[in-house]
């Protein structure tokens, strides 16, 4: 395998989890109290989906481009 790809399977997959961690936070009763007063995530919780799916895209280009 080429070392694009390679970098492109870990990516896709750290994408995934940092998606399902920040999925997980958004559930959690202190965030649901904090969104419903401020109208939005914590700054973490953001930054675990927003990286997640950066992360993610980034690799499926790496692994879609020859």
């Amino acid at each position: 395998m080429k070392t694009k790809k390679i970098i492109g399977i870990i990516l896709l997959v750290l994408g995934g989890v940092l998606a399902f961690f920040g999925l997980n936070a958004t559930e959690a009763p202190m965030e649901e109290l904090s969104e419903a007063v401020t109208g939005r995530y914590t700054d973490q919780t953001m930054y675990y989906l927003v990286g997640g799916a950066v992360s993610a895209v980034v690799g499926l280009v790496l692994l879609l481009k020859k």
